[in-house]
């Protein structure tokens, strides 16, 4: 066979495999298009959503309720979409319609994980990474952000509307939103794939002790306990893991209150609900663009008791803050409550003597358990078992100071039993007889029988 009248060598069967070989991977097929109709959809609801956000004036909707809003909406994406001879269904113009208006007015995607009241827990990873946690257990929810900047979108609204920035120079901030739930935002360098936000839900159900006891969280025993130790005025630390419930069973035991106190609440940001009609609640606040303005939780203690306050609530002890603390529960505010992060009872009262140390690196360690035996009456330590539910597993008496060792008595401690086929944990209380140390706070309010009536029934 000749080409261009040259003679070529004879081709064997294997010398053709190879040269086909060889251009396949010197020339490889093309990629598999996208699927022209959904890229086309795609490009037309993009369109869509701008044209129909430069007709709306932001300050015009800004008081419409929601549903109206996006009612008006519907009617503006049909009319762009007849004008321009956008192949769009109903269905879809309505979908982003309601899109625009949850973004406008509402949190976005995340709105319907909002209204949900089996959701507890928003975790935001990525566009396409939302998970949430519904009776203890955390899933992967269907909910979907368009890209990074829509999620960014959203974390700046949040973040502002409490007066506070997220930014680059500031890539981390605690907020809240308007029913009190908790948010922390985490924003590029630091989050590496996608700006984050996690969102602890606060309950629109007011829990009460009873109702914790008929969820589970603690026999009718250790409720009567509790609320006693809050009539009888004792000084409580509440200690517990991450989302464990601490701030639930705070508010659940300020129901015990009584009404005519004066309570001042000290949070990062604010989430405690207190029944009565006597409280300030007072929130920290960061440093401003030049770094200025700071307002600590420390600050905000030193500030309250100035301020004629019965309790002291602080929502979380984080640090220096710790010492003034113990100060307030030493010099007459008895019945003031905070939580903090602790895996057991013990590991409490150590992380108290850190704290104080972190501000007060001069003070003898003796000292300052001196100060923690004098402030604490009782610790409750709560935690969110395997199996989702929030028990409290410890009621710790505080009791004395012997050498340098602070000395503790457990009143109550939850113990395990079984699990059964389902998965779910039962267990009991192992209960302490020994006379607690606070036996004359409980007798002053006439309280000490029925102490000892409760104990007996956890």
């Amino acid at each position: 066979m000749t080409i261009f009248g040259r003679r070529e060598p004879q081709q064997t069967a294997s010398d053709l495999v190879s040269r086909v070989t060889d251009a396949v991977l010197l020339d490889p097929l093309p990629p598999t298009p996208r699927p022209t109709g959904l890229l086309k959809v795609e490009q037309m609801t993009s369109a869509l959503r701008t044209r129909a956000l430069k007709q709306i004036d932001p300050a015009a909707v800004s008081d419409l309720p929601l549903g109206v809003l996006q009612r008006q909406l519907e009617q503006v994406i049909h009319d762009i979409a007849n004008e321009e001879r956008y192949e769009l269904s109903a269905r879809e113009q309505c979908r982003l319609a309601e899109e625009l208006a949850q973004d406008m007015m509402g949190y976005g995607p995340i709105e319907p994980l909002l209204r949900d009241d089996e959701v507890t827990d928003i975790m935001v990873n990525g566009p396409d990474s939302v998970y949430v946690e519904r009776r203890g257990k955390i899933e992967l929810s269907d909910v979907q952000f368009r890209d990074n900047d829509h999620i960014a979108g959203l974390a700046q609204k949040i973040v502002a509307r409490v007066g506070r920035r997220i930014d680059e120079s500031s890539p981390m901030v605690d907020a809240r939103l308007h029913d009190g739930s908790r948010v922390n935002v985490v924003f590029p360098p630091l989050a590496i794939d996608s700006p984050c936000i996690s969102i602890r839900k606060f309950s629109r159900r007011r829990l009460g002790l009873k109702e914790m006891t008929e969820n589970g969280t603690m026999t009718s025993g250790i409720a009567r306990m509790l609320g006693i130790a809050a009539r009888a005025r004792l000084n409580i630390l509440i200690a517990g893991g991450t989302g464990s419930g601490k701030t639930m069973l705070l508010n659940a035991m300020s129901h015990m209150i009584d009404r005519g106190e004066r309570i001042i609440t000290i949070e990062d940001a604010a989430e405690l609900k207190l029944q009565q009609r006597h409280v300030i609640r007072l929130e920290t606040r960061p440093a401003n663009l030049e770094g200025s303005g700071h307002i600590s939780q420390r600050d905000l203690v030193h500030n309250a008791l100035r301020m004629r306050p019965d309790r002291i609530i602080l929502g979380e002890v984080r640090g220096a803050e710790a010492f003034d603390m113990l100060q307030a529960m030493n010099t007459g505010h008895d019945g003031s409550m905070c939580t903090m992060h602790a895996n057991n009872s013990r590991e409490a009262l150590i992380r108290v003597e850190n704290m104080v140390q972190m501000g007060q690196a001069q003070l003898p360690l003796r000292a300052i358990r001196q100060q923690i035996v004098g402030a604490i009456d009782l610790i409750v330590h709560v935690e969110r078992m395997h199996d989702g539910q929030r028990r409290i597993t410890q009621l710790t008496d505080v009791c004395n100071l012997e050498g340098d060792v602070i000395t503790t008595n457990d009143i109550a401690a939850f113990e395990f039993d079984h699990e059964d086929p389902q998965g779910r944990i039962t267990g009991h209380y192992r209960v302490s007889r020994i006379r607690p140390s606070f036996i004359a706070r409980l007798d002053f309010f006439g309280l000490s029988r029925s102490w000892a009536a409760a104990s007996g029934e956890s």
